[in-house]
């Protein structure tokens, strides 16, 4: 899941010209969609999509429906709010593999998809998160939801530069989400 998030990022990130990339998310769109129909292509994400993800569940439209955010980002002017919710698409599908009510971490996801691009550079954190989560995530989502405390962390954080991925303060936040569920 992550892995297909991860290519449509490429894409944006990568891209020189919004239009070829549109083209090339549409065909990250429609061979997700087609996995459905038992279309699997030789392309190992979308193999590894066939093979662990759709016998538990999560469809190709499922994983289809991330590219909408990704593709709010190459429009001229980059509609955020709708590339926001990408994170909670994505989160819903890990609510879906872990078991869990979808609707407990929606917030969670859109405060993911706030840090991620920014930490992918795409956007700028110009102040505090707009997207706040409170209490304490369900036992069963805090391998998911363990992405959105690291993001609560970030936004804690200094602004200017963002903390280094696997530094000890970001671990020590997993631990302690791990076992607490607070964020």
């Amino acid at each position: 899941m992550f892995a297909i998030d991860d290519a449509m990022a490429d894409v944006v990130t990568r891209a020189t010209q919004p239009a070829l990339a549109a083209i090339k998310l549409a065909w990250w769109r429609e061979r997700l969609e087609e996995l459905d129909a038992g279309k699997v292509p030789a392309e190992p994400r979308l193999q590894a999509a066939a093979r662990e993800l759709l016998p538990r569940g999560v469809s190709g439209t499922m994983l289809a429906a991330l590219e909408d955010g990704w593709v709010a980002l190459l429009e001229p002017v980059p509609d955020i709010p709708r590339a926001k919710e990408r994170g909670a698409r994505l989160f819903s599908i890990g609510a879906r593999l872990l078991g869990v009510e979808t609707a407990a971490i929606d917030s969670e996801g859109k405060l993911f998809a706030q840090m991620d691009l920014s930490r992918r550079r795409i956007t700028n954190i110009d102040g505090p998160a707009d997207v706040f989560v409170v209490g304490r995530a369900p036992r069963r989502a805090r391998p998911m939801t363990a992405f959105a405390a690291l993001a609560a962390r970030d936004m804690r954080g200094n602004h200017e530069t963002l903390e280094e991925e696997a530094t000890p303060g970001r671990a020590w936040t997993l631990l302690k989400h791990r076992i607490t569920g607070r964020y």
